[in-house]
């Protein structure tokens, strides 16, 4: 009974997430509520022996602030770099006038930067730079789309990159190495399909008045834009090489950054890290906690274990159910669904850089590029650029899908 209760308060709880801008209460306050209860659910159902549910609790706990922590670091890092306009740097090595070869360059650099970068951040400076070169009615759209896409497929082959990776790495399940060189191929794949097809409906040149960018320089501006870069890049070679624990490493990264911008900036407080950690998303991260706290008190019900058995017995197939969890993403939340995945599947029987992780972190990773409310990237574009839902399916989706399905067989061939 208790367990029927626990699944239908995850189930509302996530119809509420997904629903958030119909009943118009903020994701997070619903994430935590749903973690919170569903744990209260678990020390009712273990009472007296809730020793053993705290120990449960407190192991889960631990995974979940590494990744906290970690993105917490990184986000600092990066805002580090945004405030210093760091970023300005890219404009000033973009010189085509060709709007057919400024797609690539700012689809392939999406790709390449946000394998570094978080995806909404990515989102963000490229379309944000992109506006220099082009005006609202000449194309841009298109462009954004592109951006979407890349920046999601760019950062599911990183573990740095994107939030389900990075959650697939911390937790083991893939490597460094193992996992760049699996879908680095098929994620380049799911963005060059889209991207040919879209390189012929573009045409014209770009106006060059739109490449003015503001002269003004802010002390240590290329500095805080390499430091911060090697920053984020000496989390996964630190990993490989000592075995440092990844939030360990980018907590590293940013102690060095804020006591080098102490001494750059002894009198301008808004450059510095104080200020710095206002701007930093503090709403996302909780909702992170939410989420897979709840999921980690499904696994910890045995209901993700069940769940795993009745996809085994009704699809047969694990690939394909990775396959269609990544279609789900393009509706659900990537989050909970890699969280799903890491509950429903073991390391003792699929151990580190298993096709399973793997597929996963290409599958769900990409798989949000397809409607453009599936992935953070694309609902912040939306935003930005006015897209709208109906333009983006009638005109992207097919070929998003194309791209995603391209990788998908590239995997299958490959491994």
């Amino acid at each position: 009974m208790l367990t029927t209760i626990l699944l239908l308060i995850f189930s509302l709880g996530y119809l509420a997430i997904i629903l958030e801008h119909k009943i118009n209460i903020n994701k997070t306050a619903i994430a935590l509520l749903t973690g919170v209860l569903c744990w209260v659910l678990n020390f009712v159902r273990a009472f007296p022996n809730d020793h053993l549910v705290m120990q449960e609790m407190n192991a889960h706990l631990g995974d979940t602030a590494q990744v906290l922590f970690f993105l917490l670091a990184a986000m600092t890092i990066v805002e580090l770099i945004d405030a210093h306009q760091g970023f300005k740097a890219i404009v000033t090595i973009v010189k085509t006038k060709s709007k057919r070869l400024l797609l690539w360059i700012f689809s392939l650099l999406t790709f390449f930067l946000s394998s570094v970068l978080d995806n909404v951040t990515t989102t963000i400076v490229m379309i944000t730079l992109l506006r220099r070169f082009l005006k609202e009615d000449d194309g841009r759209i298109i462009f954004v789309s592109m951006i979407i896409i890349a920046a999601n497929s760019g950062g599911a082959w990183s573990p740095i990159g994107d939030v389900t990776t990075t959650m697939l790495w911390i937790g083991n399940r893939v490597s460094t190495g193992g996992i760049m060189k699996a879908i680095f191929i098929p994620s380049l794949v799911s963005v060059l399909i889209p991207l040919i097809f879209f390189t012929f409906k573009i045409k014209g040149k770009i106006a060059s008045a739109l490449h003015v960018i503001n002269s003004e320089r802010i002390i240590g501006e290329r500095r805080i834009l390499i430091l911060g870069i090697g920053s984020l890049i000496l989390v996964p070679v630190l990993r490989s090489t000592t075995g440092v624990p990844p939030y360990l490493a980018s907590m590293l990264g940013m102690s060095i950054m804020w006591i080098f911008t102490d001494l750059l900036h002894k009198e301008r407080h808004l450059l510095r890290v104080p200020h710095i950690l206002t701007k930093i998303d503090i709403s996302s991260l909780l909702f992170l906690l939410g989420i897979l706290m709840a999921v980690a008190a499904l696994e910890t019900s045995s209901i993700l274990s069940q769940i795993a058995q009745l996809l085994e017995k009704h699809i047969g197939n694990l690939d394909m159910t990775i396959v269609l969890m990544g279609l789900l993403s393009a509706v659900l939340d990537n989050i909970p669904l890699t969280a799903a995945v890491m509950g429903m599947y073991h390391l003792a029987q699929y151990p580190i850089d298993s096709k399973l992780w793997e597929m996963t972190a290409y599958c769900v990773g990409t798989g949000g590029s397809i409607l453009i409310i599936g992935s953070a990237a694309g609902v912040v574009a939306m935003g930005m650029e006015k897209i709208r839902f109906g333009w983006y399916f009638k005109n992207i989706s097919f070929f998003a899908l194309l791209g995603y399905l391209g990788g998908v067989i590239l995997i299958f061939l490959t491994q």
